[in-house]
């Protein structure tokens, strides 16, 4: 009988190609060829979210502005992001690649991970060229992927980020650390600037450097458990973890030129609460306490940097809470502080509801009894939120609302996509945007 390798090959992870430009190349062929770029607003003045690969074989970077990429590559075409078309292209992707290989995880719109069994691993090529035969069979060819196999999901990870784009990385623990001795630290999944700065003062300034460390100083590094994890999902061993749990529900929105005066900041606070809010009840939690943030100032300007980055930030706690009443009246509050203490015109706007908790969690305050008349208006206040909520799944998200419905340029209020967080078809508007159906930038 053959001993096992000590690190066998047993994860997959699968990454999209520019993800967002590629899925609207696929739905519109006669974008297929042509440098594209993914914008958020139907503006003049905003940044790329996604570029196609042809324009970053000419040059443009990734997040470019409208401007930017124009002077790189003047035929550069820009559509507008079309979150719920995304949403539904993945759910299709992710019955593909289930008909290949179960998915274990999915991390994000575009990338997951899929645990191998050693009859699944033996043929690691085979199983790569079989997986993407499958989506081009059902997609197009257009819509690529590149993918990494290794003994731990941070390796496989970091085999299919280096092979972009259409690639296959096969990381061996055996041939480390010269298969990776090429890799930038801060390619590296899980090496921020922050993170790199620590390792320079460390002495450590190459994959090779970070190799040769020993878990215990990764640890201090770190300066917590999570370096000693780290260090073996490096060297090729699980690092098993807790499941997360949810610890905010929050949105942010960039704000166009003419959309930065304190009534419209106002207006697009109130929906981004009201959609924070509605997503807070579907998961049964209430929240006891709001963050009401802007930034402005030089972000997106010539240095590239978030370092001169204009912010505020205004923080209310409050007896636990799910109801929409209660936290537009904490927003309100948010908003008079802000007219006297914001100096600057906000870039973005930002609400996040947290210090999170459920019913089982709750500590009553033994002098606040049911009949009391501030119960009785929570009591009121949640019903109304309750009833509101059904007619939305009834008749739509848009059916009903507390206030003024207020149309906030760029849509999809609470309902965009962000790294690690898929929306729910809830959080959509009434009529969902049809796949073909392009939105094409005005400018």
């Amino acid at each position: 009988m053959h001993d096992r390798p000590a690190n066998p090959i047993s994860r997959l992870y699968l990454d999209f190609d520019s993800f967002f430009a590629t899925a609207e190349q696929h739905f519109n062929p006669a974008l297929r060829g042509k440098p594209v770029g993914v914008v958020p607003l139907d503006s003049p003045h905003t940044s790329c979210i996604a570029i196609s690969r042809e324009a970053k074989s000419l040059g443009v970077k990734s997040m470019s502005s409208v401007a930017e990429a124009r002077r790189v590559a003047p035929d550069m075409i820009f559509v507008v992001a079309r979150h719920d078309v995304y949403v539904r292209l993945h759910n299709r992707i992710v019955d593909v690649i289930n008909t290949v290989v179960p998915v274990a995880h999915v991390r994000s719109i575009d990338e997951v991970v899929c645990h191998l069994l050693p009859s699944e691993a033996r043929d690691c090529h085979a199983l790569a060229h079989q997986i993407k035969s499958a989506l081009a069979a059902a997609f197009s060819p257009v819509l690529t992927c590149s993918i990494g196999m290794a003994p731990s999901e941070l390796l496989a990870k970091i085999g299919a980020e280096a092979h972009k784009p259409d690639g296959f990385a096969l990381i061996r623990v055996a041939d480390l650390p010269a298969r990776l001795a090429h890799i930038a630290l801060r390619d590296i999944p899980g090496i921020s600037e922050g993170m790199e700065s620590r390792l320079s003062a460390a002495g450590i300034f190459d994959f090779r450097a970070l190799w040769a460390i020993a878990p215990k100083q990764a640890r201090a590094i770190w300066h917590s458990v999570e370096g000693e994890r780290f260090w073996n999902e490096l060297h090729g061993q699980h690092a098993e973890r807790e499941p997360t749990q949810k610890r905010m529900f929050g949105h942010s929105r960039m704000l166009l030129a003419d959309w930065r005066t304190p009534e419209k900041v106002a207006m697009c606070a109130r929906q981004l609460t009201m959609g924070a809010a509605r997503r807070l009840r579907r998961a049964d939690m209430r929240a006891t306490k709001m963050t009401l943030g802007f930034k402005g100032g030089g972000y997106g300007r010539r240095a590239r940097s978030k370092k001169d980055v204009l912010r505020w930030q205004w923080d209310r706690s409050f007896l636990p809470a799910r109801d929409d009443h209660t936290f537009l009246a904490a927003l309100a509050q948010g908003l008079d502080a802000a007219r006297s203490a914001v100096g600057f015109a906000p870039r973005s706007v930002s609400v996040m509801l947290h210090g999170l908790t459920d019913d089982f969690q709750i500590t009553h305050d033994l002098f606040r009894t049911p009949s009391a008349p501030d119960q009785i208006a929570t009591t009121k206040w949640e019903a109304v939120s309750d009833v509101m909520d059904s007619l939305r799944r009834q008749h739509g998200p848009e059916a009903i609302t507390l206030g003024v419905q207020d149309d906030v340029p760029g849509g999809y209020l609470g309902a965009k996509i962000a790294f690690g967080r898929i929306p729910d078809q809830a959080d959509f508007g009434n009529d969902p945007v049809a796949d073909a159906d392009t939105h094409f930038c005005s400018l």
